[in-house]
């Protein structure tokens, strides 16, 4: 049975809502046909106290979308390249998301690779969140789109909860600032996790 997942589970800090996101499945409506992903890396963004997060000198008009309410898509375009989706979590008015990084493929595997024909592998098709956005088609258009009704474009579907023994955590991807915290969450074992790469000596304008 196929259950969207709750808003008030989002409604926390971001920690426990990337961890609950793992194991949560995210379906797109593209072009091409409905893809589905099954979430096995997650990183969390807090606001203020978090000098990696888009949020952390407060809302402009372009991270509005991490303040709320939960449930929400904030996709963003990263070195005029690559668009990368977050879900926003928190209470409403309190900036906080969690940005999907990877994910196994849970759909038809033939539309999954006409869209990501360059993919080496299957495990390459939505690892990393460039490559996960790109194969569920998300864009500017998304942003802001509830992923916690059934009626929008993108939907996260509830999953159980990925075992403790399972979820391992370690610092975040290619961030300079608070790059110590251990706040990217994956599933142990996983071949859809992206390698660890440390940031760069310039800060990231997330």
């Amino acid at each position: 049975m196929r259950t969207l997942l709750d808003r008030e589970e989002l409604s926390t800090d971001v920690l426990p809502a990337a961890v609950r996101l793992l194991g949560c499945t995210v379906e797109a409506d593209t072009p091409d046909g409905t893809v589905a992903v099954r979430l096995v890396e997650v990183e969390a963004y807090r606001g203020a106290d978090d000098p990696a997060s888009h949020s952390y000198r407060g809302r402009t008009p372009r991270n509005s979308v991490m303040f709320g309410p939960a449930g929400h898509l904030y996709v963003y375009f990263v070195y005029g390249m690559h668009f990368c989706a977050n879900v926003s979590c928190l209470d409403e008015g309190e900036a906080g998301a969690v940005l999907m990084r990877a994910g196994e493929v849970v759909s038809d595997l033939t539309v999954a690779r006409s869209r990501r024909p360059t993919a080496r592998r299957d495990t390459d098709l939505a690892r990393g969140p460039a490559r996960l956005a790109s194969l569920l088609g998300l864009d500017r258009g998304h942003n802001g789109v509830d992923v916690t009704s059934a009626t929008s474009p993108v939907r996260v579907l509830s999953g159980p909860p990925v075992p403790a023994s399972r979820i391992r955590t370690g610092p975040r991807v290619g961030v300079a600032g608070a790059h110590e915290l251990p706040w990217r969450f994956w599933v142990d074992g996983a071949p859809e996790v992206s390698v660890y790469r440390p940031g760069r000596v310039r800060p990231r304008t997330r």
